[in-house]
């Protein structure tokens, strides 16, 4: 009887909630705490090592567009705790929430394919972090897809978030040309939707 419960359990855990997600998130960050150095450089890039599997396919037989958003996610938690902003963010009472994304697929990904999501922070503003993920094949080396987010911190700045763990005031890095452009798209973007709301300026996005 208590296998079957425990069974029943761990169907209801996969079947109601996103099972494997909610296990891989601690999990990367635990490894990225526990057995892997800390970067000291913030705007390093960090690898994060997976392979297609099954579970990852679409009925074209490559990897599912929306699993590369899981995959980067999943290294952007890895790369924040591993070079301190996870922490920072914790200590200074604050947190971060995805604002936007922008995807660009280059070349599917097929089943068992190894390959790697090089990350490395961008830069910042007084709101957001900017992350880059590159997704490439360990086969051949090329980038098969290239992924850029915005991440909002709530409850103080980016600014003080570095400040905070580098223990001085830190200048950010000028963000690539193609990423103010997707900077400037989200702004216009948003003071289009508020206009349409009637809410003005006064509300502003995460």
């Amino acid at each position: 009887m208590l296998l079957v419960a425990l069974l029943a359990i761990a169907l209801a855990y996969f079947a109601l909630l996103d099972g494997w997600y909610l296990v891989r998130v601690p999990c990367a960050v635990l490894r990225a705490r526990l057995l892997q150095p800390r970067v000291r450089y913030l705007l390093a890039e960090q690898r994060y090592a997976d392979r297609v599997l099954p579970s990852d396919l679409d009925l074209l037989l490559h990897m599912n567009n929306a699993r590369y958003l899981r995959e980067a996610d999943v290294a952007h938690v890895a790369h924040l705790a591993r070079c301190g902003v996870l922490g920072a963010l914790r200590a200074l009472g604050a947190s971060s929430v995805l604002a936007a994304s922008c995807a660009r697929y280059r070349r599917s990904l097929r089943l068992l394919e190894p390959f790697e999501v090089r990350t490395r922070l961008l830069g910042w503003d007084d709101r957001a972090f900017y992350l880059e993920a590159r997704f490439v094949s360990l086969r051949d080396g090329f980038v098969c897809a290239l992924l850029r987010t915005r991440q909002h911190v709530l409850g103080a700045s980016p600014e003080r978030v570095v400040q905070h763990l580098c223990k001085r005031r830190v200048e950010p890095p000028e963000l690539p040309a193609d990423l103010q452009h997707w900077v400037a798209y989200n702004e216009a973007s948003s003071q289009l939707l508020r206009a349409e709301s009637g809410l003005g300026d006064a509300a502003k996005d995460q």
